[in-house]
């Protein structure tokens, strides 16, 4: 009869473990998300600043 209680509590740390390793897998692939919105926000405005300078260079040697 001592086992049972041994078993129950092994696996109940199993299931915790197997919990936080899901976890831990769901937040890392929220990072990624997040990191690769972060980078195709930086192109966007990378390239609306491109074309703004473009714009402005072209709007200066119409002036001149």
């Amino acid at each position: 009869m001592n086992t049972t209680p041994n078993r129950s509590t092994k696996m109940n740390l199993i299931n915790e473990d197997l919990a936080r390793a899901q976890i831990s897998s769901r937040v890392g692939e929220a990072q990624e998300l997040r990191r690769g919105r972060q980078v195709v926000l930086a192109r966007r405005l990378s390239r609306r600043a491109e074309r703004a300078a473009h714009q402005a260079r072209l709007a200066l040697a119409r002036s001149l």
